[in-house]
């Protein structure tokens, strides 16, 4: 999966999942675990200086780690759903990597909803995450950070583009949208990864 944060990503990740039995890999389920390790290390940063770059580090990390756990399931021969934002090229890079030591296919679904009124809505209307932007000025700074590196081209992998805030279209049509998007590409490759940033 692919989008900024709010863009209903996780609620199609885990639909999808669902529906195809996929093994979901959820980023914000490890970003989550380092909760306590942020926390010991902000107390010790605050006398000293910025933590920013251990926050980095501990974002990394949990790209590593879902890198590392989606190799596992994709070398025994499972496909997997990755839920991230996949918002740099270099997590892209290392999908293709990690999909070719597999023998895999990936397959990119990213969510871009239209209605700015309903993202925001959604984004600061859902339950607050220490890790996530709650407010729709967190998140215009987020992606003023990455400096527009969140729109790069994915070359030969193939991917779709899913508005998750269309006028009358729920989660079940757009489920079903990337189900036939992934079954065009069932008979061409043994094993479909679809990932979305």
């Amino acid at each position: 999966m692919k989008g900024h944060p709010g863009t209903g990503k996780s609620t199609l990740a885990h639909a999808l999942a669902s529906t195809l039995k996929f093994p979901l890999i959820d980023k914000d389920d490890i970003r989550d675990s380092t909760f306590h390790l942020q926390q010991q290390h902000s107390i010790a940063a605050a006398a000293a200086s910025s933590s920013s770059s251990f926050v980095s580090l501990l974002n990394d990390l949990s790209y590593e780690a879902i890198w590392r756990v989606a190799s596992t399931q994709l070398h025994l021969g499972l496909s997997v759903i990755i839920d991230s934002p996949l918002s740099r090229p270099t997590h892209f890079d290392r999908l293709i990597s990690l999909a070719a030591s597999a023998g895999a296919q990936p397959v990119i679904v990213e969510c871009k909803p239209s209605d700015e009124a309903k993202w925001r809505e959604r984004l600061e209307g859902r339950e607050k995450s220490w890790h996530k932007p709650s407010s729709w000025e967190e998140l215009q700074k987020l992606v003023e950070g990455y400096k527009g590196c969140t729109e790069y081209d994915v070359g030969h992998v193939p991917k779709t583009v899913v508005d998750t805030t269309a006028p009358n279209v729920g989660v079940e049509e757009l489920v079903s949208s990337v189900v036939d998007f992934i079954d065009s590409f069932r008979g061409r490759f043994s094993k479909c990864v679809p990932s979305s940033s």
